[in-house]
């Protein structure tokens, strides 16, 4: 499960570079510190995880269902992700659409599980 959050985490982060079309070597130092530090998985692996992520379609649903399924009640490891997810995004120039992205992502992750334990 662990190596699932992993590549979902990945994905949700690589979504905002790929999204914006940011520049991926610009963006790769952070996003390897970020998977480096939660994931201990080197830079070699992170470089191909974004790489692999960028190459291919991003089905950000998905990867909020693997996600919310795996910490459905530990909020303070989603809120890490967000946190994540927000450093990514403030990294480059910030856009209303950023705003928009993160307060979906933030609703989907806060509150799935809320509905699914009522």
């Amino acid at each position: 499960m662990q190596e699932k959050i992993k590549k979902s985490v990945a994905s949700l982060l690589a979504y905002i570079v790929k999204k914006d079309k940011r520049n991926v070597k610009r963006e790769a130092k952070l996003f390897c510190e970020m998977l480096g530090a939660d994931f201990d998985c080197c830079q070699d692996e992170a470089m191909e995880l974004l790489a692999n992520t960028i190459n291919n379609e991003i089905n950000l649903e998905l990867h909020l269902d693997i996600i919310n399924e795996a910490l459905c009640n530990d909020k303070l490891s989603k809120m890490h992700i967000l946190d994540q997810l927000n450093h990514m995004i403030y990294s480059d120039k910030i856009t209303k659409d950023d705003y928009e992205e993160f307060e979906y992502i933030k609703n989907r992750l806060c509150n799935s599980c809320d509905s699914k334990h009522k």
